[in-house]
């Protein structure tokens, strides 16, 4: 049996970080998902869907977004109820996030148009971005620069489909099919 879900969309409003009486750090927030299609007036919709993540990479995510920022969410879709102070029972349908990426550089807000998407890895949990520290962890998961006078150029430049606005030659030889 398998329960995964992958998402990816925009903060509805900031996180809400609580702690348990154990001490776990719980944050919750909402993304708005666009969907694939279009309504019949032409207008994407969007479906807005309840996250909860915990311990450090939930104060992360209190932390490092806001309303707006965009953010991948990994994880599986759970389903609980409670009753409420009136002796409701009330069901709950969530995605318990195992990773959540920032997608966007700090200070964005949800601004951002260019491609420039920053991913904080942590195998479940952020790295952090405070005080100078290095938000991919140790200096050895860190993109390396080229420093042979390619203007400050990241490993990740080096693409080699990149046609610089010149025309591919391609030739039907090295087409696999």
């Amino acid at each position: 049996m398998m329960n995964r879900v992958v998402l990816v969309g925009r903060l509805t409003k900031d996180p809400e970080l609580r702690y348990t009486p154990s001490g776990a750090a719980v944050a919750t927030f909402t993304l708005a998902v666009n969907r694939a299609f279009t309504n019949q007036q032409g207008e994407r919709e969007a479906d807005f869907i309840n996250c909860v993540v915990w311990r450090r990479p939930a104060e992360n995510v209190a932390n490092f977004l806001k309303k707006g920022s965009l953010a991948g969410v990994d994880g599986r879709v759970q389903s609980r109820s409670y009753e409420d102070q009136t002796g409701k029972r009330v069901y709950v349908t969530e995605v318990v996030a195992e990773s959540v990426q920032f997608l966007e550089p700090k200070g964005s807000g949800g601004n951002n148009n260019n491609n420039n998407n920053n991913s904080y890895y942590g195998g479940g949990q952020q790295g952090q971005q405070q005080g100078g520290q290095n938000p991919y962890g140790s200096d050895q998961n860190q993109p390396q620069r080229n420093n042979n006078n390619n203007q400050g150029r990241t490993s990740f430049d080096d693409d080699p489909f990149a046609n610089d606005g010149r025309p591919i030659d391609i030739s039907d030889d090295d087409l696999p099919f």
